[in-house]
């Protein structure tokens, strides 16, 4: 059977709400949306493939990081600005560190929907749909707000839309210029132990951009701007059916709803609906690699959605558990080398390290996040495979949903600020204590490697 965007409706969808009430109002959703101008380029698209073939070749590095799940009740430019702004942040802490190019990715403009351990949720012997997403239902544990409603998708595009607006604004006009690395500053990481270190490294920076404009090398667009890319899990897959079209330059499929899409780790079936979406379309795809992926089975993915080998092609987001890492990920590292497959290994230290405190609190402890981190590198270097990326779920907010960092956040902690709708995400502070680790591992791997 030839590829078409609904080809995979042809195939078994896992964690994907077939509940709706009204399955008219669903298709005439999805219909008014593959109306919608396209939220990405094709040459947007482009432009990042190429840039993450430079990670499979070693020649840069990709930061991958934002939101667990957008909400339509936390949708704010300052939350929008604060988020890029500490993206920026460790960027620079990472380029610094690395001597290389970092290539920008947020989950952002997109990231709404999650897959759910159960269809229903119970609540004082009152059962009802679970919280799938602000594109899907609502979160208040009422029968109208979880009953899936069409018109979210709408709202939710209309989100994304003036979310890619405000950060390509931020990202050409000026705000992105590395003559603001110290107003970039947030005020609540301030008194984080990391102040002093970042002020440094701005100083530094701020030092060679005076030499350089004495030097007559001051109008440079790399230091000006910033390519800055979206992307999401592609789990709803009528909504990126109605978002993906024909590129008139080339004639082939791109999903406009995102620069780059990712596969789930319960969604990565090699004859599932999501595969079968993911296969046709020209965009970066990530897949979600955990414990129960059986090396054999990530070579038939790779060769379902990089039949051609195709560097910045394919992301393997690795996401084990701090626990979990030196048992589970060499044997794929190992397999997908031998095999001479061009991919992008990158490090989720998220998913694989969610715990319930004994307050009932969802969360994770920074120390398993930096061991996870840490394990991931060392699993590449000895596999003879090159640590390209990360993948963070974190927000420019200042919140306390993870355990520890420098501000020692607690259980009795936690219920100050937490603010996330659905799995816990690092502050602003830890997000920048983290980039200073990767940087200094960074620039030890380099150091090692120039003698």
């Amino acid at each position: 059977m030839s590829w078409e965007p609904n080809s995979w409706r042809e195939k078994p969808a896992r964690h994907m709400p077939d509940d709706y009430p009204d399955r008219a109002a669903l298709a005439d959703a999805e219909k008014d949306l593959s109306h919608y101008p396209p939220l990405v380029f094709a040459g947007e698209v482009r432009t990042l493939r190429e840039s993450l073939a430079d990670v499979t070749k070693g020649r840069a590095f990709l930061l991958q990081g934002g939101d667990c799940a957008e909400s339509f009740k936390e949708f704010h430019p300052n939350n929008i600005r604060d988020t890029f702004r500490v993206l920026l942040q460790m960027s620079v802490a990472l380029t610094f560190g690395a001597a290389l190019p970092v290539v920008k990715v947020g989950r952002i403009a997109g990231q709404f929907a999650k897959p759910r351990s159960a269809p229903t949720e119970t609540i004082d012997g009152v059962t009802l749909p679970s919280y799938r997403g602000d594109n899907i239902n609502g979160m208040a544990f009422t029968k109208e707000d979880r009953t899936p409603d069409p018109q979210r998708l709408l709202r939710a595009y209309g989100q994304a839309a003036a979310t890619l607006n405000l950060i390509r604004a931020f990202a050409s006009g000026g705000y992105a210029s590395l003559e603001n690395v110290h107003r970039w500053n947030l005020e609540f990481v301030a008194d984080n132990p990391q102040k002093e270190r970042y002020a440094e490294l701005a100083n530094k920076i701020s030092e060679s951009l005076v030499f350089m404009e004495a030097c007559g090398v001051s109008n440079v667009r790399a230091m000006r701007e910033v390519n800055f890319f979206t992307s999401h899990e592609a789990l709803l897959l009528g909504y990126e059916q109605a978002m993906t079209r024909v590129d008139s330059t080339t004639g082939q499929w791109y999903d406009t709803s995102a620069h780059m899409v990712w596969i789930g780790d319960r969604t990565r079936q090699i004859e599932g609906a999501h595969v079968e979406f993911c296969s046709g379309i020209e965009n970066p795809i990530g897949i979600k690699c955990g414990p129960t992926l059986d090396p054999d089975d990530l070579l038939k993915l790779l060769d379902v959605l990089n039949p051609q080998n195709v560097a910045g092609r394919i992301v393997l987001i690795a996401r084990f558990g701090a626990s979990k890492v030196e048992a589970g990920l060499p044997q794929l590292v190992r397999k997908v080398q031998r095999a001479g497959r061009q991919v992008i290994w990158s490090c989720d230290p998220m998913h694989g390290n969610t715990i319930k405190a004994e307050n009932g609190y969802k969360t994770r402890r920074f120390d398993d996040v930096a061991l996870e981190v840490t394990s991931f590198f060392d699993v590449c270097r000895a596999e003879g495979a090159y640590p390209g990326g990360v993948h963070f779920e974190m927000t420019g907010q200042n919140v306390t949903e993870c355990l520890g960092g420098a501000h020692h956040i607690s259980e009795t902690d936690l219920s100050s600020r937490y603010h996330t709708h659905c799995d816990p995400r690092l502050n602003a502070g830890q997000s920048l204590e983290l980039a200073f680790l990767l940087a200094d591992h960074l620039k030890a791997e380099r150091l090692k490697s120039d003698n």
